[in-house]
């Protein structure tokens, strides 16, 4: 695919990254030549400085052959302009990156398609909705859903206290015969090490295993495994950051105790104004004894959210001395982002890799239609829509030419999720969710194509 992106800041070099090693014909643009020579030097990627709203700069891109066009500048209005003037001149389809999530809201009202963005995504949107939904599962480190729901991804350490610790995966089965969920992934504890489990990988004690499970699948996971599902009630969050006022508001509708520490005076007064199911308070919450004043000790989860990735750690890592059951670090350097389990910090998000991630889908072959990456692990969990003419179509799973270092997590068949054996029989319209290892992934595209 040619494939145009506009801004070579974090997101659009790191979406340029894992889609260089996709080998895909990129083009940056950007008016900063320090971020373009970094690009330049460390990518194998074509780069051009100059405005992306430039027709002419467009032009000079071969913008009439592009497949897609990403617009993910800082602002907002550019990455809106580039895609309109985009699909004008002939790209086949365009994403921008929006702050505004009022835009997303009325989506459809508005109709963004009629003027030529076929996508938007906002970073600051997907962080919140991870947040909410790590609150949710609050026991487990990383989570996704996969149809509202109807399959949902969960990982999570397992304790000494695991029953599946010591046993194969073909023993677990046999032992829990009713399980409503499978293992698709294992990470050794202190390694970097992915690997796919198999009916003889066996569990051990600090394995990070990640399974795909229905519903009724997580209450079991919490009984299996040790974990005990904490209600979460008291919520502290830490910076009033688009983050930080997204999740507040989303949180208080959801009738949580919010609290949020900013250290603007003047931004703090227009949080309150613009959350008034939240509780403002205007200090630093590196603070410790401004947090122990607000009852940090109380708190059911600690978010920190600010622009500055060591405040959000240490803070977290202060949160989590004073007994916080759950902990959520925004972190910016992808460095950090593989330290979070050995930091002490529950989870780490990164808007980067979210705002990737989800526009990575729109790049795979196949009818992909939701991915994910796992956090710290070298895998990924695509969802892809069977078609009639595929090579799974009326096949069993057992007779699918599946490559090993990759693995069917769970069907779902007219909204219905489904864990599903080798005898299990895929139709047309079913929708498939695949963890596989990236020397996988081409092949299994193929088999959905």
């Amino acid at each position: 695919m040619k494939i145009i992106i506009a801004g070579a800041g974090e997101v659009g070099f790191h979406l340029a990254k894992l889609l260089s090693y996709e080998s895909q014909d990129i083009t940056l643009l950007d008016t900063n030549r320090d971020n373009l020579q970094y690009a330049d030097t460390h990518l194998d990627i074509r780069t051009i400085k100059g405005d992306a709203t430039s027709i002419a700069v467009l032009k000079d891109a071969q913008v009439k052959y592009a497949d897609m066009v990403i617009g993910v500048t800082s602002s907002e209005a550019t990455n809106i302009t580039v895609c309109v003037l985009a699909k004008q001149l002939g790209a086949k389809r365009t994403i921008a990156r929006i702050s505004n999530t009022e835009f997303l809201e009325n989506k459809e009202e508005i109709g963004f398609v009629k003027f030529g963005i076929d996508e938007l995504i906002s970073p600051e949107a997907l962080a919140a909705r991870e947040i909410e939904l790590l609150l949710d599962q609050s026991a487990f480190n990383d989570s996704y859903e996969f149809e509202n729901g109807a399959l949902t991804m969960i990982g999570l350490s397992l304790s000494r206290n695991a029953l599946f610790v010591g046993k194969t995966v073909k023993e677990a089965a046999e032992i829990f015969p009713e399980l409503n969920f499978v293992p698709i992934a294992i990470q050794r504890f202190g390694t970097q090490y992915t690997l796919i489990p198999r009916g003889d990988t066996q569990f051990k004690e600090g394995d990070q295993v990640y399974y795909v499970t229905l519903e009724s699948g997580v209450e079991e996971l919490y009984k299996l495994t040790g974990k005990t599902k904490q209600d979460i009630k008291n919520v502290m969050i830490l910076g009033g950051s688009k983050i930080g006022r997204k999740t507040a508001m989303d949180l208080s509708r959801k009738s949580f105790n919010v609290k949020l520490v900013e250290t603007n005076k003047e931004k703090a007064y227009d949080l309150a104004d613009e959350l008034p199911g939240t509780l403002i308070i205007n200090g630093d919450g590196r603070n410790v004894e401004l947090l122990e004043e607000e009852n940090i000790h109380d708190m059911d989860a600690f978010i920190a959210v600010t622009g500055n990735s060591e405040t959000n750690i240490m803070s977290c890592l202060v949160a989590k001395s004073k007994s916080v059951k759950k902990t959520i670090s925004l972190v910016e350097n992808m460095d950090y982002f593989q330290l979070s389990h050995s930091i002490g910090i529950d989870t780490l998000i990164n808007k980067k890799l979210l705002a990737a991630n989800n526009i990575f889908r729109y790049i795979r072959k196949g009818e992909v239609v939701a991915m994910t990456k796992l956090n710290n692990m070298n895998a990924e969990l695509l969802e892809f829509i069977v078609k009639p003419n595929s090579q799974v179509t009326n096949k069993k799973i057992k007779d699918i030419d599946f490559p090993r270092s990759a693995i069917i997590g769970g069907i779902i068949r007219n909204g219905e999720g489904i864990i599903a054996l080798g005898e299990f029989l895929i139709k047309s319209g079913d929708r498939i969710v695949v963890c596989c290892l990236p020397r996988s992934i081409n092949k299994v595209e193929k088999l959905f194509l």
